[in-house]
Parts: structure tokens; sequence; C-alpha cells
């Protein structure tokens, strides 16, 4: 036995060998944009606990996540998969019936095997039926809400078929049609005071924000603080509660063995006009896989082994968070297949670390639309959606009181489209270099057939396995969601 051990600590990283595994703190925003902070080019929104955090750690600057839409992206995170693989595409609502399959293991339920307490305070999104509440997939608490706030009494036009939005703590629903102004300190007291309670123990901290989602609200205290609006409070406050996290940890003696990761689930709602952020000055926003939809900021911090003050411009993804998170704790990684990678080098700064992905690809719902290999992005001939006129105010998206909104089981980007102020255009084969465009402006593909055909060739064994619904072809690997009995 005492031989099996020795073993097994030997096979830890040097990080989690010599000490305790490190905690690990993961803060997830909502919709914001990718210029919405600080230190990614804020103007008028001012966030100096999250830019203290990036000076003291890592900014990534590619850094994607897998779907531009709020279930798919957390499905990525959490099985360290591309959505499509574990069959979650879009954005479930209350009457969704499916939810992430439990035989897939989770992030948390991963960090379970290494001894870590779990905690999940914020927007879950992975299913409603309490067989996919969080409490049922790895963690040890959870409070907050099942799906996104707007699928409430708020919906901008919906309002008069949705339900209360329910509030849980745990298996069970203490509130609905909770005020959400409290929302980001009802989340950040639970966050604070579980690190407090867990300081002498390995933990994992989810913190999913429901906020800058519309309907955006802000406390009282946070209100008319900015100088850009609403918005800009509710961002603000925001950048308050990383800052009290970050200073129960310090106060907690564990600010060395925490690492903390802030990034957004995808882009901004830009229809809701001076209610959603910015992604300046990348392409679009969110539920699109141009720059703006896909790419988010990215920060990790964790002194004396994440770099400080440095910039990574490496393309990753939120997949690669799992693996990368594994290997430091020790962890093994799921028995399922993946398809993230480790990226913890690149994490520690290591002298030619580049990213382990040949390339990267980004799905619209069931349809493959880009890929991304080193500077260059190919967008594949597909739809998608565009802000139709001028965006809206105050909680109101563009063409609000002409649009025709179709029913929110239509979950599709023409029913999309209908309830949010937006309109379907089309873009051909496109190739952009993101490195001098990243803006996706100028279409080069005329200019570079080779590189064009060295991506359509990349991108075949994830359509093959994936599926496409663009060239209509069923993948061979894709794994079905849980369904509620």
């Amino acid at each position: 036995m005492r031989f099996l051990l020795a073993l097994c600590l030997l096979a830890l990283p040097l990080a989690a060998a010599d000490q305790r595994p490190p905690n690990i703190v993961l803060i997830l925003l909502d919709d914001l944009g990718y210029s919405d902070l600080g230190c990614f080019g804020a103007e008028k929104i001012k966030t100096p606990h999250i830019d203290r955090m990036a000076a003291e750690g890592t900014r990534f600057t590619s850094f994607y996540v897998a779907q531009a839409v709020c279930s798919a992206s957390r499905a990525a995170l959490m099985t360290g998969c591309y959505a499509n693989r574990v069959g979650m595409q879009g954005a479930l609502n209350h009457t969704s019936k499916e939810g992430i399959h439990p035989d897939e293991q989770l992030l948390p339920e991963l960090l379970k095997t290494r001894g870590y307490a779990t905690a999940a305070f914020g927007k879950w999104h992975l299913g409603t039926d309490l067989l996919f509440n969080p409490l049922r997939n790895g963690f040890d608490a959870f409070l907050g809400i099942p799906y996104s706030n707007d699928n409430s009494k708020y919906h901008p036009s919906l309002a008069n078929v949705m339900p209360p939005l329910p509030f849980y703590d745990g298996l069970k629903v203490i509130e609905t049609d909770p005020d959400q102004s409290q929302f980001t300190h009802r989340f950040t007291a639970a966050a604070t005071q579980f690190i407090q309670q867990h300081k002498d123990t390995p933990f994992f901290l989810y913190v999913p924000h429901v906020m800058p989602h519309v309907p955006i609200f802000a406390s009282d205290s946070a209100r008319g603080k900015s100088s850009a609006g609403l918005y800009g409070d509710v961002v603000e406050e925001l950048d308050g509660s990383v800052g009290q996290i970050l200073a129960t940890i310090q106060r907690c003696g564990i600010d060395e063995n925490t690492l903390v990761i802030l990034f957004s689930d995808n882009g901004p709602f830009l229809s809701y006009g001076n209610h959603a952020g910015s992604a300046k000055p990348l392409r679009e926003g969110k539920l699109t896989t141009f720059e703006g939809g896909v790419r988010s900021p990215f920060i990790a911090r964790w002194p004396g082994h994440v770099p400080a003050a440095r910039v990574c411009d490496e393309p990753v993804m939120e997949i690669d968070l799992l693996p990368t998170i594994a290997s430091l704790v020790g962890a093994q990684l799921p028995q399922r297949k993946i398809d993230g990678l480790n990226i913890l080098p690149l994490l520690e700064g290591k002298a030619d670390a580049t990213s382990p992905h040949e390339s990267l690809v980004f799905y619209g719902g069931d349809e493959l639309q880009a890929i991304r290999s080193g500077q260059w992005k190919l967008h594949f001939p597909h739809p998608y959606i565009t802000v139709d006129g001028e965006p809206g105010r105050d909680g109101k998206p563009a063409r609000f009181g002409q649009m025709q909104p179709k029913s929110i089981t239509q979950s599709g980007i023409a029913g999309i489209a209908s309830r949010h102020g937006y309109r379907v255009e089309n873009i051909g084969l496109s190739l952009f270099n993101l490195k001098d465009d990243p803006g996706e402006t100028r279409d080069v593909a005329h200019d570079h057939p080779e590189i064009v055909e060295r991506l359509k060739k990349l991108a075949e064994p994830t359509r093959q396995q994936l599926g496409d619904a663009l060239q209509k072809i069923q993948g061979t690997e894709n794994r079905p969601l849980g369904l509620a009995p």
C-alpha cells in the first residue's frame, strides 16, 4: 500500500506533489464583450480589480469559447469537449427536457476524485430537471438559477408566456422571480463564505455570474457610478465582486495556492445597444462564429506560477481547461473522448510554449461554420445573424415593437432573430488573416488558395466525427444529451 501511495505521489505535478493541490476559482461572466474590461481596452468602464488581476497574472488575447451561446459554451467548459460532441447546441430554456448526460464526467466530478470541495454560485444552464442539477453533477453546493435571466417576466418579446424564474439553493427552489439587482451581491457573498469555510482543504469554486446578460440590473450601491450608463454599472459591480473574492483569498492566506481564472461565456448581445457590451475591434457578437462572438477576454492569476503582467496570443479554447486542470492536480482524464488539450506550459509561461492545437473549429448550432489555424481563419459558407438596423436601447432589442417573435421552442437562428431584433445574412467561403485583420473585414481567400485548401482539409476529420448540417453530414462520434424522465 505504501509503495502504491509513493507511486501516486510521484505521478503528480511538482506544484501538487510538494503541497496540497491548488485551489481553483473559475469566474464566468455572461455575454461580456471582448473590450468591456480596462485591461482589454475599455475606456468608460472602470475595472481596477480585474485589471490588477491581469497585472498580477496573464492575459490570453486569443482565447475562444466553443460556441457563442450559453448552454453550449458551458457544456464545453465542463466536459473538455466541443459542445457538439456531447450533444449540446444552443441554449436550454424552461421547456427543455434535455440536459448534460449523467455519463459525462464534468470538471467538478473530476476534481472530487482528488478530494476537492466544490461549489457553484450563479447560472447553471446545463439542464432544468433535478437530474441535471449541479448537486447531481459533482458540486457540493449550488445557489442560483437554472437558465438565463431573460427566461422570465423580463423577456423583451415573450414575457407574457414566461414562467416565474426559479432560484435554487441546492435541489430546492427557495424563491421565484428574485430581485435580480441582488444577484451579484448574493453570489459574491456565497463565494467568499465558501472560501473561508474551505481555506484549509483543496476547493473548486465556480462563479458563473448572471450579469451582464440582459436584462441587466445593478444594486442601489452600484447604480449611477459608471460613466458608461447602467451597463457600465453592472460590469463595475462585477469587478467589485472579483475584488472581494481576491481579497478573501488573500486574507485566508491561500493566495499562492489558488489559481483564479476569469472569462466570458461568449460575446455581447449587440442588438440590445446600450444594455450590451462591445466586442470592438472584433466583428459581430453573441450567437455568431465571428471573432466578436467566440473570442473572449481571459485572465489567469496564480502568484508564483502564472507569470505576472504577461500577454499570450496563442489560440486556445475553453475545452483546454479541463485537461489542463487535470494535469495540474494529478487527476485522471475522463474515460470518454475529449477534445481539449493541456495548455499548462502556456499558463506557466514556459519558454517557446505554443498552442497544442493545429486548428480550432467553430460550430453554430450543428453547422461547422469556421476553423482557425495559426493566424488564419476560414469561414465556410453559412448564414449568420446581425443586428437589424439601429441597436435597441434600455433593455429593448433592435426593431422592438415591429418584431414578430417566434416561440421560444424554435431555437434556430431564424427563431432567435425574430425574438431579439436580428436579421439573417450569409457569408461565402472567406479567409481572414487575424494577425493583420482581427475584425474579419478583408477576405483574402483569392490571394491564398493553398491556405484555403489546407484549412478545408484540417476541418474534415471534425466534420466527419461531429457532423455538419451545412453539408448534411451526420457525425460518427456525437454523444447524446441526457433526457429527463
